[in-house]
């Protein structure tokens, strides 16, 4: 990290905060599989028709962010909502990432009627409403969290495809590059050995902007009913306690609501920083 980066007091506060969201992450990983792995209900899913609608409470034996309309804790569903919304930008950044890379140096670098079947991919899914599409991949693959990883991986490649075609038309010209030529090198040496190397700092930026971005996708398509089912993801939980503002049960929407807006702020923060 450089030494710009480790000064500014809103990097130290965005990493602090993506540690955090980490860390719920994980023990929302370790709840969910210790749960399937005893053949158990996981604590989070478990009714209690006696406990409905708590407010927030910090006295003994209370819900500290209150519960839902079956008894169920919050704070605990929205533990599970990290981890799915870590488990959406990671797994859809492995599909998006290293096609939108691939296809972008090797466009960008051979040029000619490579590139311009790189273009028109570009355009032409680019053409395509984003989310008519990811919901028509989502459909076809099945409800669920793999129709969601596919349907938002194979649509957002685009942005990272032309961010390192550009960039790899910037070197491809450069003395490196023409240096690597003269000793014979073949093209995919150059374009995976050199030039790849150099577009790095483009493709950790566009991690960090399309990461949160992948994670407001999903709680959309969640909301709308089609993705996560039986696991409470961000979305799902919205558009349950959607049908309860008006009984008084806020905090639900409330505490989901400041969860999504901290982890997008905090990488957009992140990748605004890194790309200065």
């Amino acid at each position: 990290m450089s030494s710009q980066l480790k000064k500014s007091l809103a990097v130290r506060l965005c990493l602090a905060a993506l540690a955090i969201y980490t860390a719920l992450a994980g023990f929302g990983e370790f709840q969910y599989r210790s749960a399937r792995a005893h053949g158990v209900t996981p604590e989070y899913n478990v009714v209690r028709e006696e406990c409905r609608h708590q407010p927030p409470s910090l006295s003994r034996g209370g819900y500290l962010l209150g519960s839902d309309n079956l008894g169920r804790s919050v704070l605990l569903r929205l533990v599970q909502g990290t981890r799915i919304a870590f488990h959406v930008g990671i797994l859809t950044s492995l599909i998006a990432m290293p096609l939108g890379i691939f296809l972008g140096c090797l466009g960008g670098y051979v040029g000619g009627r490579l590139d311009a079947l790189v273009v028109w991919l570009c355009a032409t899914v680019s053409s395509i409403p984003s989310l008519l599409l990811i919901l028509a991949i989502a459909t076809v693959a099945g409800k669920g969290l793999a129709g969601i990883y596919w349907g938002i991986g194979l649509t957002t490649w685009v942005g990272v495809c032309r961010n390192i075609r550009a960039e790899t038309i910037k070197h491809r010209d450069r003395p490196y590059v023409q240096a690597a030529r003269l000793l014979g090198y073949s093209r995919w040496r150059i374009v995976f050995r050199h030039i790849l190397p150099n577009t790095m700092h483009v493709a950790l930026v566009l991690f960090a902007i399309r990461f949160p971005a992948a994670i407001g996708t999903e709680v959309f398509v969640s909301f709308l009913g089609i993705g996560v089912q039986g696991e409470p993801s961000w979305g799902v939980m919205l558009n349950d306690a959607r049908m309860r503002l008006w009984q008084g049960a806020w905090w639900e929407m409330t505490f989901v609501s400041i969860a999504i807006f901290g982890l997008v702020l905090a990488f957009n923060i992140l990748a605004d920083r890194l790309r200065d």
